[in-house]
């Protein structure tokens, strides 16, 4: 009879809509929570990483936690060439692979809109320097359509090529849809997470973590592993590069916008002015960090990572050092014949990387970030279940 009632009370509960629906983890997430389940009985690994100490707060692992873990690893590799599970073993136990598929299952999950989740799984090199190439050719043809393509301006004006409120025409609207659906996206996983309150002192910790890659130093300070069972720093090194460098070009564009709206000072600028200065000092940096960092891909352990995830990173830093270099050369251009056409070539290479931006490696950026400002609000939290050292 109590079974009988039990029934119908779950019958009842599922007719009302009441009833509390389980998420459904993908091949994927089951396969990183059934290798959770070994890490949290080995532990081995522990001090590599945020990851493990996050772990070891778990018993069961649902699907909001494994999207959570899965972003919170760096793909350093250190654990893969350490632990004592992975393949041939029969464990088969290979984290930054496992957690390299669910990142990109998270991307594609919480997209906006929906419908173009599935684009993080087209956005590769070919797609990226295809559009590059789209886009250029149409600015050259409008501009030559102008007769302004090999026209020198005089002292490298480019917005006697194209007016500057063409360009903001042009460029405000996919950034500004690009911050709206990355906003939006990483909203949706961080109340899934159920991430608590965020303290000052978290917010600090946390973007001390992002700020020097903390997590890409293999937990010993000798770095992590890339090709081989050797420590390098060379990733950490190369994402330095290629983040301060976007954040220099970033503030060069911002500085230069005040300048013109609010003090009325229009471009070209000069060599010794500060949206210069940071422009090449940007420029020069991206261009080291992407370089850097596809030599590096090419040489990447074939057991680490998601060879599904390799176009996508590739034409993301494809776009990177396709933007740097065109906008040096553009520099370099001004007051000769071919000012137009780098102009052309950097505005396509630009747009480009604006209109990829939501749907693209970029986003790993945001997603690690939150998912590390949750692990620093976890960490500052009483650990219920007293099974491994904060």
């Amino acid at each position: 009879m109590q079974q009988l009632e039990a029934l119908t009370r779950e019958a009842r509960a599922l007719a009302s809509g009441s009833y509390p629906v389980i998420p459904i983890l993908s091949v994927n997430e089951t396969e990183v929570g059934r290798q959770m389940t070994i890490c949290n009985s080995c532990r081995y690994c522990e001090g590599f990483c945020a990851v493990f100490p996050a772990m070891t707060r778990r018993l069961e692992f649902g699907k909001a936690d494994i999207n959570y873990l899965a972003n919170l690893c760096h793909n350093c590799g250190a654990c893969l060439h350490a632990c004592q599970y992975a393949p041939p073993h029969e464990f088969a136990v290979n984290v930054p692979q496992a957690m390299a598929k669910v990142r990109v299952e998270t991307y594609a999950d919480y997209a906006w809109p929906a419908a173009l989740g599935a684009l993080y799984k087209r956005n590769g090199l070919t797609l990226s320097l295809a559009l590059v190439a789209g886009l250029a050719l149409f600015l050259m043809l409008a501009a030559g359509l102008q007769g302004s393509l090999f026209h020198a301006s005089a002292g490298g004006n480019f917005y006697s090529i194209f007016p500057h409120n063409l360009m903001v025409g042009l460029f405000a609207p996919i950034f500004l849809f690009a911050v709206l659906s990355l906003s939006l996206g990483v909203r949706r996983f961080w109340m899934d997470v159920s991430p608590g309150t965020a303290t000052a002192a978290a917010m600090g910790d946390a973007a001390d973590k992002v700020l020097r890659l903390k997590f890409l130093d293999g937990g010993h300070g000798e770095g992590c592993n890339n090709a081989n069972d050797s420590f390098t720093l060379a990733r950490r090194r190369y994402h330095h590069f290629t983040f301060y460098g976007f954040m220099l070009c970033f503030a060069a564009t911002s500085v230069a916008t005040l300048y013109h709206y609010l003090f009325g000072w229009e471009a070209p600028y000069g060599l010794t002015s500060l949206p210069k200065l940071l422009g090449i000092a940007g420029g020069v940096s991206l261009l080291i960090g992407t370089v850097g960092l596809f030599v590096l891909n090419l040489s990447r352990h074939p057991l680490q990572g998601d060879a599904a995830q390799k176009p996508m990173d590739r034409g993301f830093i494809s776009l990177l050092f396709l933007t740097a270099a065109s906008g040096l050369t553009l520099m370099l251009s001004r007051g000769t014949p071919i000012l137009g056409l780098t102009l052309c070539v950097h505005l396509g290479a630009v747009m480009a990387l604006f209109a990829t931006l939501p749907y693209g490696k970029f986003a790993h950026g945001i997603f690690r970030s939150a998912a590390l400002l949750k692990w620093a609000i976890e960490k500052r939290q009483p650990n219920s279940l007293q099974l491994g050292d904060d």
